[in-house]
C-alpha cells in the first residue's frame, strides 16, 4: 500500500484528471485497461465513468462525485471514499455496507470480508 495517492502519467488517468469521461469511456470501449491502483481521484466529477472491471486498490476518491457508478465488478480494497457523493452507486456484494459507510463518513480504507 502506498502512503500517498499517486499522480500517474498514464494518458487514461490524465483524462480523468481533466474530467474527460467521454474520451476515457471511448478508449475503454476500444480495449484500454488503465492501472488505477493507488491513484489520486480526489474531488473529481467521475459520473458516467465506465468503471467495470477496474482495479482501484488503495485509490483515493475523497470528495469525488461518483453518483450512479457501477462498481460491482471493480476491485475496491483499500479505497478511501471520504466525503464522496455515492448516491445511486452499486458496490461489490462482498463489500459490507458498514465498510462503505465508515469510508464515506470517516475516511477509512475499505476492506472485504469484514462483516
Amino acid at each position: 500500500m502506498s502512503a500517498q495517492p499517486k499522480i500517474s502519467r498514464d494518458p487514461m488517468y490524465q483524462l480523468l484528471r481533466d474530467e474527460n469521461i467521454q474520451e476515457f469511456n471511448e478508449r475503454r470501449s476500444k480495449g484500454a485497461n488503465p492501472d488505477m491502483r493507488g491513484v489520486d481521484l480526489r474531488g473529481l466529477d467521475l459520473r458516467n465513468m465506465n468503471v467495470d472491471g477496474l482495479d482501484f486498490t488503495d485509490a483515493y476518491f475523497r470528495g469525488a462525485d461518483l453518483r450512479g457508478l457501477d462498481f460491482r465488478n471493480s476491485r475496491l480494497e483499500g479505497v478511501s471514499l471520504a466525503a464522496a457523493n455515492i448516491s445511486g452507486c452499486y458496490f461489490p456484494k462482498d463489500l459490507a455496507a458498514a465498510e462503505i459507510l465508515l469510508s464515506v463518513t470517516h475516511g477509512i480504507r475499505m476492506r472485504y470480508g469484514s462483516r
